[in-house]
């Protein structure tokens, strides 16, 4: 999912219908044509799109006999792959698509008519599932897969970004693998993650791979069988996180829309460095499937979609300083802090929480006055008011 243009909003519907025999031959062929054409885009060092249709049109069209909208989608397909690979720097073998899966350009690649999805070549297929919610947006390119006896069809759609509304205080986010804690000063809500059902199912696969290996041999690479129950139990942990991830960020989300407040986050690039330096296995790897950059996309997602301003914040520090004098916090039992010039003590995540709140405020220019009333910092200081609102005389 990507965010867009400016003042849009880039979103994927999923389109399901029943596979016909027909798609998956076709799809089978565009997935050899599209290694084809990406070895040959390496091998001759093309860089332009100008460049592929000279060598590969022609090719694709005569001895894949694909229609010239698809010779077209595949190698711009393959182009991408392969300039998506120059630019890895720890790039390793070329790149072999394995997934079946085909580029679509609409109306002459692919058309939605009465319930069914028409793609190029004469295949039409039944839709036996699709969200409604966005058909007034117009469709764009179209990402045909096939996995496991599902077909899908991705459609790309740009819809309007709604206007961000002038934020009065901030909904700040902490993130850790137990619990997403969000709220402002006096708001304090928690979020409960999916780690662990995740990593049930992760241990499960992993067992079943202990089981049927032996120190030469991993056997159940060739136990078909054994094989595919072991996929299914990674599949069903990541299946898992992702509808977490998606659904977790709508809570604080809606909660600043109804306040009318800002979504502040700490900036979590580059975290999984850090992450796998962790001694700890079990914790590490729950860390690491958690997907922090999965989670924080969809929370800036949410915010885009709903109009509420985005606010990311450094992390430093945010779990260890004092949020009211700034203080080095301490210790105080489990997952307990102490200041020990202030005395303010909280759970570790409320500070982190308070912190990046704290953070995001200034940021925005926004300072809290004693009473809880927010204001601008360069709000302009009132100097003619006079202190008797009554007129009446004051006793020196």
């Amino acid at each position: 999912m990507a965010f867009g243009d400016e003042g849009e909003l880039t979103l994927s519907i999923a389109v399901r219908f029943s596979p016909e025999p027909g798609a998956v031959e076709l799809l089978k062929r565009y997935r050899l044509a599209l290694n084809y054409a990406i070895n040959r885009i390496l091998s001759l060092n093309l860089k332009t799109i100008k460049e592929v249709h000279r060598e590969l049109y022609r090719e694709l069209r005569e001895w894949f006999g694909f229609p010239s909208r698809i010779a077209l989608d595949c190698y711009r397909d393959a182009l991408a792959n392969a300039k998506a690979w120059r630019r890895n720097p720890h790039k390793g073998k070329r790149p072999r698509v394995k997934k079946l899966s085909m580029l679509l350009h609409p109306g002459s690649g692919y058309k939605i008519k009465d319930g069914y999805v028409e793609i190029i070549g004469g295949i039409r297929m039944k839709i036996i599932g699709w969200d409604r919610r966005y058909d007034e947006y117009e469709n764009r390119e179209a990402r045909l897969v096939y996995r496991e006896g599902r077909m899908i069809l991705w459609i790309s759609k740009r819809m309007p970004r709604p206007e961000q509304y002038k934020p009065r205080d901030v909904i700040a986010i902490d993130i850790n693998e137990r619990k997403i804690v969000y709220g402002d000063d006096e708001i304090n809500k928690g979020i409960d993650t999916a780690v662990d059902r995740a990593y049930r199912w992760k241990l499960l696969a992993e067992s079943l791979q202990r089981r049927y290996s032996s120190p030469r041999y991993p056997a159940w690479r060739r136990r078909k069988a054994i094989h595919n129950r072991i996929r299914s139990f990674h599949r069903k942990a990541r299946n898992v996180l992702e509808d977490w991830a998606r659904k977790a960020p709508l809570k604080p989300v809606r909660l600043a829309v109804k306040l009318q407040h800002a979504v502040a986050r700490e900036d979590l690039t580059g975290l999984i460095n850090s992450l796998r330096k962790i001694k700890n296995k079990d914790h590490r790897t729950k860390l690491i499937i958690m997907g922090y950059s999965r989670l924080v996309k969809w929370i800036d997602w949410q915010a885009m979609k709903h109009g509420a301003p985005i606010v990311i914040v450094d992390p430093r520090n945010t779990s260890s300083e004092c949020p009211q004098c700034e203080s080095k916090i301490e210790e105080n039992g489990y997952r307990r802090l102490r200041c020990p010039r202030c005395g303010f003590e909280a759970d570790r995540d409320v500070i982190g929480k308070l912190n990046t709140r704290k953070r995001a405020l200034k940021m925005l220019g926004i300072k809290v006055i004693p009473g809880g009333v927010l204001a601008p910092l360069t709000a302009p200081q009132m100097t003619d008011v006079n202190t008797n609102r009554w007129g009446e005389q004051m006793n020196s």
